[in-house]
């Protein structure tokens, strides 16, 4: 199971924030399953509510954007939807199977959240993450919790290389902070800065399928298949 942010541009170019242009999450993930490099998975994209995004994936209210409310947010997925994607789907419920991602804003609620429930969610998939909300607030939140994850999630981090100066050391220096709190590059996380990497749909595509294959590898048995 993967639950991803901003649904409306990871399928549909009719309903993308920049027209026909989306992620293309069934095509990678379809190719990469009959490929046999990840494994079958459910993928649910959760569409964000238009003028309440901002607030819905942010985890600290800020006096000039307010925002704030990712822990009602979070609580809708786990309480609400969740439980009824497993009611209408065969889905493996444990943490392991289990993924929440996104990008930008979607990213960073992604962390908080991976951070905050560690029991519900197993992998996360951090793209180009707004870590500049807040006075980059979501660092000290790792540092304060982390500590407390005895089984970390499996984090997928980048950023690429064309999304700004600052927005790259931001995401450099959360890759720093994650490893120094146990995480370690190639086995529970991937960091990657992105050659030629911009902050839109097009670009967040060319990453699915890596993605999918860190955080949902196929096992022996299924790539022999």
């Amino acid at each position: 199971m993967l639950y991803m942010h901003d649904g409306q541009n990871l399928f549909d170019g009719r309903t993308s924030f920049v027209k026909g242009k989306t992620w293309q999450v069934r095509e990678h993930a379809d190719a990469a399953i009959e490929a046999g490099v990840v494994e079958p998975l459910v993928i649910v994209g959760i569409y964000n509510t238009g003028d309440r995004r901002l607030a819905e994936y942010t985890h600290e209210h800020n006096r000039q954007m307010e925002g704030g409310e990712a822990d009602a947010y979070g609580n809708l997925l786990i309480h609400e939807l969740m439980p009824w994607i497993a009611d209408k789907y065969r889905v493996k419920r444990d943490r392991h199977a289990t993924g929440l991602g996104g990008s930008s804003l979607g990213a960073l609620v992604t962390l908080y959240l991976g951070l905050r429930h560690p029991q519900h969610f197993g992998k996360l998939a951090v793209l180009s993450p707004s870590i500049w909300w807040s006075n980059k607030s979501i660092l000290g939140y790792l540092n304060e919790h982390a500590p407390q994850i005895w089984d970390r999630p499996r984090i997928w981090l980048d950023v690429g290389d064309r999304e700004g100066s600052r927005t790259v050391r931001d995401v450099e220096h959360l890759a720093r902070r994650l490893k120094a709190n146990g995480w370690r590059q190639g086995e529970t996380m991937h960091f990657e800065k992105v050659h030629g990497g911009t902050h839109d749909e097009m670009s967040w595509a060319t990453r699915v399928r890596p993605m999918l294959k860190f955080l949902f590898p196929a096992s022996e048995a299924d790539s022999s298949l």
